[in-house]
C-alpha cells in the first residue's frame, strides 16, 4: 500500500472495516458493506463515495475561454458561468487524452475535474498546449478534497444535514460558498443516474464533512466497487473502457459531446474525418440470454470469429439481467444484432442492444 496515494479520508476507511484495493494510483475503498447493499442505497435512498482521488485544474487568464475551447471537445462559450459541460481531451489522431467535467466559474476561470489516473498526464498535456495563450495553469488536486452524495434522498440529505442551499441548483450547475468557514464548491450531475452532489472542499473539512454525513441514519458509506455498477447500469463511461487512446468519442458513442461546428480545437480533423467517412469499431450495449457474467475483456464472437472484446460487464444489480458494453466492429452494431461472448471455454448468447440498462433518475 506504501506505493500508492492515499486520501485524505482513508484512515475512516481504514476504521469502517473498508474492503480496499488499488485504483488511478490510489488506495480506495471498494466496498464497506457489500456491493449489492451500498448500490441499493444509492437506487433507493443516498449513499456517499469518497472521491478525493480526483483531479481538480484550475485554467484562469485572459486567453482561459478560447484555451479551454481548444483543449476540450464541447464549446464553453454555450454556457454560462455556474454551468457545466462534459467533453473530452483528445489527441491529434482522435484519440482520448481523457473524459472529464469543466466548470465555468467566469469567462475567465474555469476548473476542470479530471479522472484520478490520469491527473499527471492531463496536467502536463494541458501545459504542454498553453505556448500562445494567456493563462494561468493550477493543477491544485492534492489540496481539495471530495465527496459524492448521490441518491434520491441526496437532497434531503445535503439540505437537513448539511444546512445546504441547493433545492434550486439545477442539473449540471454548481455554486460557490462556504461550510465552516472553507471555501465549498458544490455542483449537480452524478455518475450513478441518480440525482446527487459533488461536495469539494479542504481536506479537512473533507473529513469534518464525512463524520457529520456518516452520523446521518439516512446515509450509507459506498465504495467504488458500487460506483462502477451503478454507472455502468445508466450506460455512462469510464476512462480506459469505454474511451481511450484507442478509442474515440465517435466510437464511444459520445459525439454528441465534440462540437466539431465551433473553431478548431485538438483532434478536430479526425473527429470530422470519422463522422464524414464513417468508423469501423463502435460502442454497444449486449444483454445475454444467460445469467452468465460477461467481464471486461472477453471476446464477442460472430460464426467463431473474433468481432471485438467487453468493455465493462455485470449481472446488472437494478435489472437482474447478464449485460455489457462491448467494443465491435460496426456492422454488427445494429439493435438486435445477435453475437456470442466467449467465456472461458464456452460461448454464450447475446443480443446488441442500447447501452442504457436502467433509466437515469437526475433532477429535472
Amino acid at each position: 500500500m506504501n506505493d500508492y496515494f492515499k486520501t485524505c479520508l482513508y484512515d475512516r476507511h481504514i476504521e469502517l472495516g473498508a474492503k480496499m484495493s488499488p485504483f488511478g494510483g490510489f488506495i480506495m475503498p471498494i466496498e464497506y458493506d457489500t456491493i449489492i447493499n451500498e448500490h441499493n442505497a444509492v437506487r433507493n435512498a443516498v449513499g456517499m463515495f469518497d472521491v478525493s482521488h480526483m483531479g481538480e485544474i484550475f485554467i484562469k487568464g485572459e486567453d482561459a475561454e478560447k484555451f479551454v475551447n481548444y483543449i476540450f471537445t464541447n464549446d464553453v462559450r454555450l454556457i454560462e458561468p455556474g454551468k457545466i459541460q462534459y467533453g473530452m481531451m483528445l489527441y491529434e489522431n482522435g484519440g482520448v487524452v481523457d473524459d472529464l467535467l469543466v466548470y465555468k466559474r467566469a469567462a475567465d476561470s474555469y476548473l476542470l475535474v479530471v479522472n484520478a489516473a490520469n491527473i499527471g498526464k492531463d496536467y502536463g498535456w494541458i501545459c504542454q498546449k498553453q505556448e500562445g495563450f494567456k493563462v494561468q495553469i493550477n493543477n491544485a488536486s492534492e489540496i481539495w478534497g471530495e465527496i459524492a452524495l448521490q441518491g434520491p434522498k441526496a437532497e434531503q440529505v445535503a439540505v437537513e444535514t448539511l444546512g445546504l442551499d441547493v433545492k434550486d441548483l439545477p442539473f449540471y450547475a454548481f455554486i460557490e460558498t462556504t461550510w465552516e468557514g472553507e471555501p465549498l464548491i458544490v455542483s449537480r450531475t452524478g455518475y450513478t443516474g441518480e440525482d446527487g452532489f459533488e461536495l469539494y472542499t479542504s481536506l479537512e473539512k473533507t473529513v469534518k464533512m464525512w463524520d457529520v454525513l456518516y452520523n446521518d441514519a439516512h446515509v450509507q458509506p459506498c465504495g467504488l466497487g458500487c460506483r462502477d455498477t451503478l454507472r455502468f447500469e445508466v450506460g455512462l463511461p469510464l476512462y480506459g473502457h469505454e474511451l481511450s487512446e484507442e478509442i474515440s468519442p465517435v466510437e464511444g458513442g459520445l459525439g454528441m459531446f465534440v462540437k466539431v461546428d465551433k473553431n478548431d480545437f485538438i483532434g478536430k480533423a479526425a473527429i470530422v474525418k470519422q463522422k464524414t467517412e464513417g468508423i469501423v469499431k463502435k460502442v454497444v450495449g449486449i444483454e445475454l440470454q444467460d445469467k452468465a457474467i460477461p467481464r471486461a475483456g472477453y471476446d464477442v464472437e460472430v460464426d467463431g470469429r473474433v468481432i471485438g472484446h467487453v468493455t465493462t460487464g455485470y449481472h446488472s444489480i437494478s435489472t437482474d439481467k447478464s449485460v455489457c458494453m462491448a467494443l465491435i466492429e460496426k456492422a454488427y452494431a445494429t439493435l438486435g444484432t445477435e453475437v456470442e461472448i466467449r467465456i472461458r471455454k464456452k460461448t454464450f448468447k447475446g443480443t446488441v442492444c442500447k447501452k442504457k440498462f436502467y433509466d437515469k433518475n437526475y433532477k429535472k
